[in-house]
Parts: structure tokens; C-alpha cells; sequence
């Protein structure tokens, strides 16, 4: 079954150019060359998509924006963001919007059609790792303290509350559930959890644990699940 992409990309010859290769490696694709349109298309329920690409500089709505709308909306399909410079300030601020990967412009098709392949491969890695486990006796979730994490469904659940976690949170999350009561590095959270470059900068870290924090905290400002090693990185304890 051929995977479909969605474009959103306000420069025409390079969106049909992308739609073009898109097309010879065998995806589907449909573009939009403003947020606004995409917005629309990407909440209309009767088309799904598998992953999303998306630029940052666009006419109107920036791609920032329409990120943060896409996740405050419950869409939580991948997100790679491709980005003019590959500044911190821009990769920070593409993570905290809910993208999931990005990429600088000027870039090559080969390295672009590599990470929309490690997104969906994220993605399908995810649901079958936990649902192997479930198969083998084990849970496709994890309870502590009250809440409830559903790593196929992507979601944290406590009480009546349910948040929607990106790829990013989940890849992170799963990490340090597996890895309880040991330290994790931020070098390791990089490279081996979310296939960055270890030159990335680290704030991208300390801000997704501040918001997982707001997740699975009582007290977010007093943690007692999701700890700093001051100087290392974090752990996580039940």
C-alpha cells in the first residue's frame, strides 16, 4: 500500500518538483502552497495522510503556526519541517510547534526522502514494537501513579484527562520508561532516540522534558518521576 505526503510549500516549481520525485519512489502526494489551504485539507477528515512536509516560510501563516494548530487540533500525524537555516533558534522553535523532524534548505532529494522514510519507519516501529509485546504477554501501556501512557495510541491518560503525545515526546517518553532509574544523556537523547545531530542544541531537550513534565507531573516545578542529573541528563523513576 503506497504511502501518501502531504507539501506545504509556497514555491511552486520546487513543491511540483518534490511532488514529482515524490511520485517516481512511489508516495502519493498532494501540495498546498499556503498554511491557510493546508489547514483546511489537513482537517478534513475524509483524506488521510502519513506524514507531512512542511515549510517554515510561508505566505501569511507561518509554518510554526500552523504546526501548533495542526497538534492543538489533535492531528498528530509526522511533521518535517524544512527550514531556511538551520539555526537552533528555528529547530527549537519547529519542536516546542510539535514537528517531529527537520531539515535546512538548501537540501538533497536523497536526504529528504530518507527522513520522510525514518518518520514512517518512527512511526510503524512504535506500534509494532509495543504490540509484539502484547502479543507476548506484555502491555501496550504503561500504568504508574494514576496515569496511563498508550504508546500505540500515543496518548497519556490521567483521570478524565487525555494528552496527545507527538512522535518526539513518545520516542522520548518510551526511552526513559525502558531506561527506569537510569541516566540519560542528552548526546544519547539526541542520537539514539531521535536520530539528531549531536551538535543540535540541547535546549530542544530540556524544553520537551519541561513539557512532559506538564504531562505526567502532580507538581512539574517539584518533580518526582522525571528527574535532572544536573550536569548529565535525566532519568526517569515510578
Amino acid at each position: 500500500m503506497s504511502k501518501s505526503v502531504f507539501i506545504v510549500e509556497d514555491e511552486k516549481h520546487l513543491a511540483d518538483g518534490l511532488r514529482y520525485n515524490l511520485n517516481a519512489e512511489g508516495y502519493e502526494v498532494e501540495t498546498a502552497g499556503t498554511a491557510e489551504e493546508a489547514l483546511a485539507l489537513l482537517m478534513d477528515d475524509r483524506k488521510t495522510y502519513d506524514v507531512v512536509v512542511l515549510d517554515v516560510m510561508l505566505p501569511g501563516m507561518d509554518g510554526f503556526t500552523l504546526a501548533s494548530k495542526l497538534r492543538s487540533q489533535g492531528y498528530y500525524v509526522p511533521i518535517l519541517m524544512l527550514t531556511a537555516r538551520g539555526q537552533a533558534e528555528d529547530v527549537l522553535r519547529g519542536f516546542e510547534a510539535g514537528a517531529d523532524d527537520y531539515l535546512p534548505k538548501p537540501f538533497d532529494l536523497s536526504v529528504l526522502l530518507a527522513r520522510i522514510n525514518a518518520l514512517l519507519r518512527r512511526r510503524e516501529w512504535l506500534h509494532k514494537d509495543w504490540s509484539r509485546a502484547a502479543q507476548n504477554g506484555g502491555a501496550k501501556v504503561f500504568d504508574f501513579d494514576g496515569k496511563t501512557i498508550d504508546f500505540e495510541a500515543l496518548e497519556l491518560r490521567s483521570g478524565t484527562q487525555t494528552v496527545h503525545l507527538t512522535l518526539m515526546e513518545a520516542d522520548l517518553l518510551r526511552y526513559l520508561v525502558e531506561h527506569e532509574g537510569k541516566i540519560v544523556s542528552r548526546s544519547v537523547i539526541l542520537e539514539d532516540v531521535w536520530g539528531l545531530r549531536e551538535d543540535t542544541d540541547t535546549r530542544a531537550i530540556d524544553n520537551f522534558i519541561v513539557r512532559l513534565r506538564k504531562y505526567i507531573e502532580d507538581e512539574p516545578s517539584r518533580p518526582k518521576h522525571l528527574l535532572t542529573v544536573r550536569g548529565v541528563g535525566y532519568k526517569f523513576v515510578f
